[in-house]
């Protein structure tokens, strides 16, 4: 017999997690070796409970799930990390995949496509649902325009370099001698011609298109 499958499952939502749980548990394949509500606890979790597969959300409190992905991949490579979100949103699902997602799965997935995606997961093999695929054909098809750096200034470049890096806004206003609220108002405007949410959509973008 085969060794069972190590989940984790990352959801904000208990009834989620719950209802994960209850699934999970009818498999002898799999065996569920913990559970947490962020991305934050879920970075916290990962050394302890060492799962093969973590079933990630997206939108969650405190550290989203694209942020505890590319973290998680870094620090724990062998571990796989499939995505399970009720969004297939155009940026989501390119930056999910280059955080190293494996997989992107929609919550509406039968159960038996989700224990077949945990199951190539496990070996490395990727899952996308239709939708997730549709939205990555796009992309190609219509990348994102490189244009939008060329509005950055200089100085503005050289922020967005330091944040692809994971730098704080602490560290970069000590790197470039500049106070933490310049930084702060240099880091709003990026986002803003960027035409990005957050810094770790900047972060990216950034390494997308060849910043370093």
């Amino acid at each position: 017999m085969s060794t069972p499958i190590k989940v984790m499952i990352v959801d904000d939502h208990a009834i989620v997690r719950e209802g994960l749980a209850m699934l999970l548990g009818e498999e002898d394949q799999i065996e569920l070796v913990g559970e947490a509500s962020n991305g934050a606890e879920a970075l916290t979790r990962v050394p302890l409970l060492q799962p093969d597969v973590i079933l990630m959300d997206l939108v969650m409190p405190e550290m989203d799930g694209i942020t505890a992905t590319a973290k998680i991949k870094a620090a724990h490579p062998r571990c796989q990390v499939l995505v399970l979100t009720s969004f297939a949103e155009n940026q989501r699902v390119p930056d999910a995949i280059q955080a190293g997602a494996v997989g992107y799965l929609l919550k509406d997935v039968l159960k038996t496509d989700l224990l077949r995606a945990i199951q190539a997961a496990s070996r490395g093999e990727p899952t996308l649902h239709p939708e997730a695929q549709r939205q990555l054909m796009q992309q190609m098809v219509s990348p994102e325009p490189k244009s939008l750096l060329t509005s950055l200034t200089e100085r503005e470049m050289d922020v967005l370099r330091l944040i692809a890096r994971g730098n704080s806004n602490k560290e970069i206003a000590a790197d470039l001698h500049l106070t933490e609220g310049t930084v702060k108002g240099y880091v709003s405007t990026i986002l803003g011609k960027l035409q990005v949410a957050d810094r770790t959509q900047a972060a990216l973008y950034a390494v997308k298109n060849g910043v370093e």
